[in-house]
């Protein structure tokens, strides 16, 4: 074995590297990730075409893809620049017990009683200490669901068969994928689990 089987040329790493497919208008030169048969920012039809690892100047750059959408708590929105962004993932971090899974509950519920569905996924406690959460904060809407799961094969099918509009995973760091070796909590795993989860949304 030779030292350029154990480090690739650039070129090799490169070629294996799946390409980024998007949608570009043809009429303006939007983009977007998924087809669609009108175009969202000029709204011709049958105009989107794929592109393949396209660049664009950034005055044709498509912005309608991007909107935050408010939580319904002004201060975390201010945080964000005015809320989620769809199809964004966002990172909560702090010390134990400062109130993150509180505030996720509450920004869940928020996502719900907009008309939104959201889950909300606790890998440490059950649905039934959620829920207890939940009705000590006024917080229990229909359109909120809950599960207790650490198995990422179980949060995707949870997405699969929900479709909802908000996902907290609460949180990453319990969250565990049998094919990636490594504990719960590990840097093999983590990066694993958050990697399939950023592809997700």
């Amino acid at each position: 074995m030779t030292s350029t089987d154990l480090h690739p040329e650039p070129t090799t790493l490169r070629a294996q590297r799946r390409p980024r497919t998007d949608f570009a208008c043809t009429a303006c030169g939007a983009t977007q990730p998924t087809w669609a048969g009108r175009c969202p920012g000029c709204g011709e039809w049958n105009t989107l075409e794929e592109v393949v690892g396209r660049a664009m100047a950034s005055a044709a750059v498509a912005t309608t893809e991007a909107v935050p959408a408010p939580t319904g708590c002004s201060e975390l929105d201010r945080a964000l620049g005015g809320g989620l962004v769809p199809g964004s993932v966002t990172l909560l971090g702090g010390e134990p017990g400062i109130g993150k899974s509180t505030l996720t509950l509450q920004v869940a519920a928020g996502r719900a009683r907009a008309g939104g569905r959201a889950l909300l996924v606790s890998a440490e406690e059950s649905a039934a200490q959620v829920r207890r959460r939940a009705e000590r904060l006024g917080v229990l809407e229909d359109g909120l669901w809950l599960a207790g799961d650490a198995d990422l094969g179980s949060i995707l099918a949870h997405l699969d068969r929900l479709s909802p509009d908000l996902l907290v995973v609460d949180s990453i760091q319990t969250v565990h994928d049998p094919d990636v070796t490594g504990a719960p909590g590990s840097v093999a795993q983590v990066r694993a689990c958050a990697h399939r989860l950023v592809a997700e949304a």
